[in-house]
């Protein structure tokens, strides 16, 4: 059995429940498995690795070993996706510090433009499997 790419994400921000909602609706297959970063789970899946972010700023993808955070992390998750989405892959031509630099300018921000909830986000019982304890 593969193992699923998992996706780790801040849990209490609007915007990353967002994305997270949107991934799952474009995910028909049931590929990734989520945990937030704020989980006893979340916390547990970095600890083998040292470059592990160690703050909640930005998406980190867990996929075959590998660790990747930030524009990385992001355009990765776009080749599983049902649709047009896996084309977003292609902005991997523009270099890591200029895509970069527009996803930390978005998470700086996500906060007041997006707003953020007291608690990390609850699955639907439909959802709960996808999700990891």
């Amino acid at each position: 059995m593969k193992p699923h790419p998992i996706l780790l994400f801040d849990g209490v921000c609007n915007l990353c429940n967002g994305a997270v909602q949107f991934i799952i609706r474009r995910d028909p297959e049931g590929v990734f498995r989520f945990a937030s970063l704020q989980s006893d789970a979340g916390k547990q899946l970095l600890e083998p690795y040292p470059e592990a972010p160690r703050d909640v700023s930005t998406i980190v993808l867990l996929e075959k070993g590998r660790l990747y955070t930030q524009s990385d992390a992001a355009l990765r998750a776009a080749r599983y996706l049902s649709g047009a989405w896996p084309a977003l892959y292609g902005f991997m031509i523009i270099p890591r510090p200029i895509r970069n630099t527009v996803y930390d300018w978005i998470a700086r921000n996500r906060y007041s433009w997006f707003g953020k909830k007291d608690q990390c986000m609850i699955p639907t019982p439909e959802m709960r499997g996808r999700f990891l304890e």
